[in-house]
């Protein structure tokens, strides 16, 4: 007793020891691994075009540019993945229309749905059966309704001096978030895909396929919605998590195809797009057309072929991946090599110019010069198509992960 009233008295218990020791009331940090994905350590990496293109080489001169450390999904969003957005949002819509309307004058019919939408409940199914006007065409929603609005904080404009208080820097934005099923028929004249339109999205045998027929907004839309989703289960749980899912940069998912191979012209290393045996590794526009001969027609399940050194798959071919860069033809000649990313136009006379979004890793209807780590191409951020998909990405927060 002697003992613990001299430490005590002495400040040995106390917090406020008259030491440099930090805030001892900090929660505690172990780190996470999202999951479905992989993670890809800082380093760095010669960007540039890996294969002899002369005129490509003027504009996309190598250079040597570093990236932080990321967590990356380990393929692209399946249709089944992308359908659990749809159907939030379908349910958070239905959810709007319901509230406080399902309820007697003595409460007895109060039902507490929480996220999903229970439609095989008995007082909905007699509402709905009966008629009842304020369920008229919630169940069989018209798909041009799933409308996803959402507020994100533009940290660009943080360290602008226009932006006086915070809202200016709070941006809102909407968008449709149904796939477009369209672009099966819309995409190759004369041409019989209308099965493909009828079944891609929600047949289950399509399930573990990329999603397509989605733009860089819904892409953007998705990321929101899952950094959402997270942080709502996260909600009185101790862990932290700051960081959001979103589009990768251009540069970090040319890191991440490159698999810890410098100046490799493909994900798997090397200068060809068959193994020794002379079976294709990626599923693209072998020769001159021969679409099957790779094992696919049009797309492919998500997780086919064998995945790079970072346990990433199909990061070359199957579909082109939509990323958070603004296309630039001479990018590499004035981005910075610490992180680089261009996204916003800083030139307010010429809104438009950034609308061109960079795509990567070439699509299942492509030659084999589009699916090389070091092939750059783009797409319109309102396009949807049949050959463009997209994975999410996390910046790793911490020097690298041995350290947890």
């Amino acid at each position: 007793m002697v003992l613990v009233v001299f430490l005590v008295s002495c400040g040995g218990g106390s917090k406020e020891s008259g030491q440099l020791i930090g805030v001892l009331d900090r929660p505690g940090w172990k780190g996470i691994n999202p999951y479905g994905m992989v993670y890809v350590g800082s380093g760095s990496l010669t960007v540039g075009q890996s294969d002899q293109d002369i005129s490509s080489s003027y504009i996309q001169r190598p250079k040597t540019i570093s990236i932080v450390g990321f967590y990356m999904d380990e393929t692209e969003i399946t249709n089944n993945e992308y359908r659990q957005f749809v159907e939030w949002v379908r349910d958070s819509l239905a959810h709007t229309y319901l509230d406080n309307i399902i309820e007697d004058d003595y409460g007895n019919t109060q039902i507490d749905w929480e996220l999903d939408i229970d439609w095989e409940d008995e007082i909905l199914e007699d509402l709905y059966y009966q008629g009842d006007e304020r369920l008229a065409g919630r169940k069989e929603i018209d798909v041009r309704q799933l409308i996803y609005k959402y507020e994100w904080i533009n940290w660009q404009k943080t360290g602008e001096r226009f932006a006086e208080n915070r809202r200016d820097v709070i941006e809102e934005d909407e968008t449709a978030i149904f796939p477009d099923t369209l672009v099966w028929i819309r995409d190759f004249a004369y041409s019989y895909n209308e099965p493909m339109t009828r079944n891609y999205f929600w047949h289950p045998a399509y399930d573990d396929y990329p999603v397509v027929g989605v733009n860089w907004q819904m892409a953007k839309a998705f990321c929101n919605w899952r950094t959402s989703f997270w942080n709502q289960w996260k909600t009185g749980k101790d862990d932290l998590q700051t960081e959001d899912y979103r589009l990768p940069t251009e540069y970090e998912w040319e890191f991440a195809a490159r698999g810890k191979k410098e100046l490799s012209m493909y994900p798997w290393g090397g200068y060809y797009t068959r193994n020794a045996k002379g079976c294709l590794l990626a599923n693209f526009k072998p020769g001159r057309g021969n679409y099957p001969e790779d094992g696919g027609y049009y797309t492919v399940k998500a997780s086919a072929y064998f995945p790079n050194d970072y346990g990433l798959y199909n990061m070359a071919g199957n579909v082109s991946e939509w990323t958070s860069s603004a296309f630039v033809e001479n990018a590499q000649s004035y981005m910075h090599d610490n992180n680089p990313d261009i996204r916003y136009n800083s030139d307010e006379n010429d809104p438009d110019s950034y609308k061109r979004k960079v795509t990567r890793g070439g699509s299942w209807k492509d030659i084999s010069y589009y699916i090389q780590t070091g092939s750059r191409n783009y797409e319109y951020q309102d396009t949807t198509n049949s050959f463009t998909g997209f994975r999410c990405v996390m910046t790793f927060l911490g020097r690298s992960i041995n350290d947890f």
